[in-house]
């Protein structure tokens, strides 16, 4: 299934969700009415006559507020819950007593792991998700959040002890699939339906302890027994609840592990992980209460139940393993005896050596990135790896990691750093080498005046430390490749999430301040600008993620036009007109909507354009970012400031688009 139809499976199954939580509910008022009938019914029996106990039994009114009553504790809990999940996956890692792993100050097996998510995520094309390890002997792991913005991994200890490298990365592997495909959205909401659902019966324990310490209250009975009788309503609840999970798990476990085989191109990397969980003493079964919660999100089962055939949130072990490994004989050869963490090969490059061969693998990777080149059949590849990184998405991501100079990966990891960085990206500097020593008639003076103007302000308005990491990074005078730069913002993402809501008001003003300074926005500073805070607005604004949208692209032709118009206008065209470039895009689309007056186009007007966009239909959204690239390579020639802007663009529609190499042809 590619990235696409991931999603529109995924909105149906939100419906599906939808009706679920609604027969259950319909299910505990049913219940939760015969059981207080009953109750009182018989409590009024003891006192009064036959004829009024029917009349108590069958009285609409009574049934009325029952079922009100039930609806609302319902409907409250799952909103409550729903509510308190609003920071995302960190709220559920934090459930989970998940604590952040940070570089620098780690083991060999928390370095190893973090060092696989950064690769993940810049494959995938999606902003570094935060790592949070369970200290479980049980091998598992959960990916959580509402969007590749706010989105964490949680690992045990058992898994980042017990895996190989390559397990890991299965593992992993299995875990982006479900951010890339819309799971996590479901899983997310998923907890907070269920907890409105298992309210009662927590009502019911509380009720039942309260009158088992009233005996002197003449009600006191009755309370026990209406205790007693919603305990067992929850326990009704959790039963329901069980399906539930059930019904919307299954089978996207199946699909996230053919992802995973497909991103690492190593079917043995998760099929030994899960035939390490079958042999590990622990399995992959988890301590913490707050497990049953989100089972359903886990990499395996929590848990292990004698109603497990009926409820499991996962296939079997073996059924899995089999699906992986078709020719799989039913012996666990793959699994590997971890080695002593003195014995493991370290995860860091040493030595020029070590340098030298990572330059190589990077030119070999990347050749032909720099500048403008040939597109060949760009358009093609940039729809095709949208939401559905392959194994050489995998290896591009180790290459621009060992090429990364480590200064900017060490500024990348480290909070105030990481902000200089993001600054350092966008200053008018007056050299491309980050030389701030202008020498007279070396520049404009305009441009000397701007970036003056900017370390003025970071001077006097940055976070205490921020502006002495930035004079840092300009006294190293780093030369990056343009097609380090996203990577790197990606890398940062991390860091720029622990920033308290304060910090990160400053940030925001502050970037804001330098991109206005030259009175002109562009392309490169507006896609940096829609990259970073359309993510971090999830996570500090609690800015709502777009939702999978019911427009349709025949309805929104104005914004589809402003959007082709603006991708055929940005650049200059190569032997072509702009007027050519932009009919080339919207006969893709059959869009008979002239291209807009270059006078009224802006890059405000096209944030404005791509804010209708994300309400497009999961299966509408192809076709836009084939026009796009049709707009783009209409001139057979592709630069990596538009590489820069259609994944920016890309990240804007909830479709990640991994770095793409281009190839002279």
């Amino acid at each position: 299934m590619d990235f696409f139809a991931s999603q529109d499976a995924a909105k149906r199954n939100t419906g599906r969700l939808i009706l679920l939580f609604v027969l259950a509910i319909v299910s505990l008022v049913v219940i939760t009415n015969l059981l207080v009938l009953l109750i009182f019914g018989a409590a009024a029996s003891g006192s009064t006559t036959g004829s009024q106990f029917q009349s108590l039994q069958f009285d609409l009114q009574l049934v009325m507020i029952i079922s009100g009553a039930v609806i609302g504790i319902v409907l409250l809990g799952s909103l409550y819950k729903i509510s308190s999940l609003s920071g995302g996956g960190a709220r559920v890692a934090e459930m989970m007593s998940g604590r952040l792993l940070v570089h620098g100050d780690n083991s060999l097996h928390e370095q190893r792991v973090l060092n696989v998510v950064e690769e993940m995520a810049i494959a995938s094309g999606t902003p570094v998700p935060p790592v949070y390890l369970m200290e479980e002997a049980g091998i598992n792991a959960f990916a959580a959040g509402y969007s590749p913005g706010d989105a964490v991994i949680g690992i045990t200890r058992g898994a980042i002890e017990t895996l190989s490298r390559d397990q890991l990365q299965g593992v992993i592997a299995h875990e982006f699939s479900h951010i890339l495909h819309g799971d996590m959205r479901i899983n997310i909401r998923l907890i907070g339906v269920l907890h409105g659902i298992l309210l009662l019966g927590i009502i019911g324990y509380h009720l039942l302890r309260g009158g088992a310490y009233s005996r002197r209250s003449r009600s006191s009975g009755g309370i026990v027994a209406l205790g007693l009788g919603l305990v067992v309503v929850g326990y009704t609840g959790t039963f329901f609840g069980n399906l539930i999970k059930a019904a919307v798990s299954r089978q996207r476990e199946y699909l996230a592990d053919a992802s995973a085989v497909q991103f690492t191109r190593n079917p043995e990397g998760i099929g030994g992980a899960l035939m390490q969980i079958a042999q590990h003493s622990q399995h992959s079964y988890l301590k913490n209460p707050a497990s049953n919660e989100i089972s359903h999100a886990l990499f395996e089962e929590a848990s292990y139940s004698a109603l497990s055939a009926m409820y499991a949130t996962h296939p079997p072990l073996e059924k899995r393993i089999a699906a992986i490994l078709p020719n799989w004989d039913g012996s666990y050869a793959l699994i590997e005896a971890p080695q002593p963490a003195s014995e493991q090969p370290t995860e860091e490059p040493a030595g020029e050596g070590a340098a030298a061969v990572a330059k190589e693998k990077f030119a070999a990777i990347l050749s032909g990135t720099a500048g403008v080149v040939l597109a060949g059949h760009m358009g093609e590849t940039m729809i095709k790896q949208t939401g559905t990184p392959a194994a050489e998405n995998l290896q591009q991501a180790e290459a621009l990691l060992e090429a990364m100079p480590d200064s900017l990966l060490a500024a990348a990891h480290d909070p105030s750093a990481a902000r200089a960085l993001i600054y350092w990206l966008v200053l008018a500097m007056p050299d491309a080498s980050g030389n701030t020593e202008v020498a007279e008639g070396s520049v404009t003076d305009q441009a000397s005046t701007v970036f003056r103007q900017q370390l003025t302000h970071l001077q006097e308005s940055a976070d205490v430390g921020v502006y002495d990491e930035l004079q840092a990074l300009l006294s190293a005078k780093l030369d990056i490749p343009a097609q380090l730069r996203l990577p790197l913002v990606e890398i940062a993402m991390p860091s720029l999430r622990q920033l308290s809501k304060r910090q990160y008001g400053i940030f925001r003003s502050n970037f804001a301040a330098l991109i206005a300074m030259d009175k002109r926005l562009e392309l490169f500073e507006w896609s940096l600008q829609k990259i970073v805070f359309h993510s971090l607005d999830v996570v500090f604004e609690h800015r709502k993620p777009s939702s999978l949208g019911r427009k349709e692209l025949r309805k929104s032709s104005s914004a589809v036009a402003t959007l082709l118009g603006v991708l055929a206008q940005a650049q200059k065209q190569q032997g072509i007109t702009a007027q050519e470039a932009y009919t080339q895009g919207a006969a893709s689309l059959s869009l008979a909507e002239p291209m807009p007056d270059r006078d009224i186009l802006s890059l405000e007007r096209l944030s404005g354009a791509l804010e209708q966009l994300q309400a497009l239909k999961p299966l509408q959204k192809p076709a836009l970012l084939k026009a796009c690239a049709a707009t783009i390579t209409a001139d057979k020639a592709i630069q990596v400031i538009e590489l820069e802007f259609f994944r920016a663009i890309a990240v804007i529609l909830e479709c990640p688009m991994p770095p793409l190499k281009i190839d002279e042809q």
